[in-house]
């Protein structure tokens, strides 16, 4: 819609259609062209009729002027109708809204907040849940709220309320946590008064992950306050099975061991949770050829150097033959110029990762690893295996160049990763870089689950900086000076073709009504 001046009451949304009203010159130039005198044959005294036809001409007087304004009329409503005609009406202005989180239902804090609440219902300002559809809130429903899940998006739904109730103003009451105003937070109108209320909660600590050894368990405890979040890692004995386990800052747990070994930490109490599963060890295979013993011994040392920054205890094993990879493996080491056998690839969709080296022998290249590692020299590329990319994958080593060195493609549950080149003096040197540890410890410490939104989302206790929140609605309104004023249309296009339609029809009767008379006339 084009911009208006703010007391017009009509306007156009396509100003530009008002050039089909140059169609009116076609009925009018019809109408004059209608007035020429046909062809005249000089016949004895009809000759001198030609002098007075030219004086006719030269003073037109109007005939038929009702039909040829009745279709003018026609043409002109539609016209106007294509250009999108509304009419503008100032909508009265509410009282105000407020929007109440719903994480403070039944919470203390918005109980404290209730008769600051009720004045502002008394005052005429409608209360409302800050969730999807903005719904309303009953006098007597605030301590519960039965409606769909709210998210952590408080600000983004500020904003939906602001474009449903334009120029009224808003209190919002949101809990100060900091994970429920995720997202961007776009400008806010002045009218817009934020109150961040304390849900209550204290400081939270939960066992975030669980790992095994023969004799003990590494816990990672998370601890979340209003400042900051933190984890801790515990090492305790392991338990007998259905003995009860004790760790600073957590409540009782119990160790449960399944049928096939894996332990499970349950919290000992009247509501219990589902429960943690305890990591077991990590169990590797890797598989050589004699033409890939060089690397494979640089692998195995890697390996071994970074499993000491792995939660649980790494197993690794090497196989003679390409066999059968067996239950329960995690990762599978394919140091072959072959295709990755069949069985392995199946591993890989049923959750196991497969490792594979580069095959042949490459082609020379000059590239450089980007970053192994905060503060280590730069790690020389010399030879990389040719070929297609891994359709899909993600690059998790790329040299400078932007080409991938270790893609990762996800195959079902698992995931196959792909080397362009080999740990060994001649191929690169990753194989004497003090950083190949942890590189391979990124690759091999799976995503913690802790780190995962859901999981953290439920414990995340801190709270939101109210600094940066708008500054005062004062200074705000001193800095803006037009008010909000918010307007209705009502769209005229129906009416105006109905009008064309009735003009139309009258054009009609009096065109068979002038054609009725001038048929009696000329008998």
């Amino acid at each position: 819609m084009t911009e208006i001046h703010p007391y017009l009451l009509l306007t156009l949304t396509s100003p530009s259609a008002l050039l089909a009203l140059l169609g009116l010159l076609v009925p009018l130039a019809i109408y004059l062209w209608n007035r020429r005198p046909g062809p005249e044959v000089a016949v004895g005294s009809l000759r001198w009729l030609a002098a007075g036809a030219n004086r006719r001409l030269r003073n037109l007087k109007p005939e038929q002027l009702a039909l040829l304004l009745l279709r003018a009329a026609v043409l002109g409503a539609l016209a106007v109708a294509v250009a999108g005609p509304a009419w503008r009406q100032v909508r009265p202005a509410g009282r105000g809204q407020v929007l109440v989180g719903p994480e403070l239902a039944g919470t203390p804090a918005l109980a404290a907040a209730r008769p600051g609440l009720d004045s502002l219902r008394r005052r005429g300002y409608a209360l409302r849940w800050l969730a999807p559809g903005l719904p309303a809130v009953a006098a007597d429903s605030l301590g519960r709220y039965r409606g769909p899940a709210a998210g952590d998006f408080a600000w983004a739904r500020v904003q939906q309320a602001v474009d449903s109730f334009p120029g009224q103003p808003m209190r919002v009451l949101a809990a100060s946590t900091l994970r429920g105003l995720q997202g961007p937070h776009p400008p806010l109108p002045a009218a817009v008064r934020w109150q961040l209320l304390n849900p209550g909660g204290p400081a939270v600590t939960w066992l975030a992950e669980a790992a095994g050894t023969p004799d003990s368990l590494h816990l990672l405890v998370g601890r979340s306050a209003a400042t900051q979040t933190t984890f801790q890692t515990l090492a305790v004995a392991r338990p007998a099975g259905g003995a009860l386990l004790r760790a600073p800052g957590l409540g009782p747990l119990r160790y449960l061991t399944a049928a096939d070994g894996t332990g499970l930490l349950r919290p000992d109490a009247a509501a219990q949770g589902p429960g943690l599963a305890v990591a077991g060890p990590l169990r590797a295979v890797l598989y050589a050829t004699p033409g890939h013993a060089e690397e494979a011994r640089y692998l195995q040392a890697a390996l071994q150097a970074a499993a000491l920054g792995l939660a649980v205890p790494l197993q690794l094993t090497t196989a003679p033959a390409a066999t059968t990879p067996a239950a329960g493996i995690d990762w599978l080491f394919w140091l072959s110029d072959a295709p990755v056998p069949a069985a392995w690839r199946a591993a890989a969709a049923r959750g196991a990762h497969v490792w594979q080296a580069a095959a042949g022998p490459g082609v020379a290249d000059t590239a450089q690893l980007v970053a192994p590692a905060a503060g280590a020299a730069a790690v020389a590329l010399f030879r990389r295996a040719p070929g297609p990319a891994l359709a899909g994958a993600a690059p998790l080593w790329a040299d400078g160049r932007g080409r991938a060195v270790l893609a990762r493609q996800a195959v079902g549950q698992g995931a196959f990763y792909k080397l362009s080149t080999r740990l060994q003096p001649a191929w690169s040197e990753l194989a004497d870089s003090p950083a190949l540890p942890a590189l391979l410890l990124e690759v091999l410490r799976p995503e913690p689950a802790a780190d995962t939104p859901e999981a953290f989302g439920a414990h995340d206790q801190r709270r939101f900086d109210p600094a940066q929140l708008p500054a005062a609605p004062g200074l705000q309104a001193m800095a803006s000076s037009l008010p909000v004023t918010a307007f209705t249309f009502a769209d005229l296009r129906p009416w105006l073709v109905l009008l064309a339609a009735l003009l139309f029809a009258v054009e009609r009767r009096v065109a068979r009504r002038i054609a009725a008379s001038s048929s009696t006339s000329a008998a």
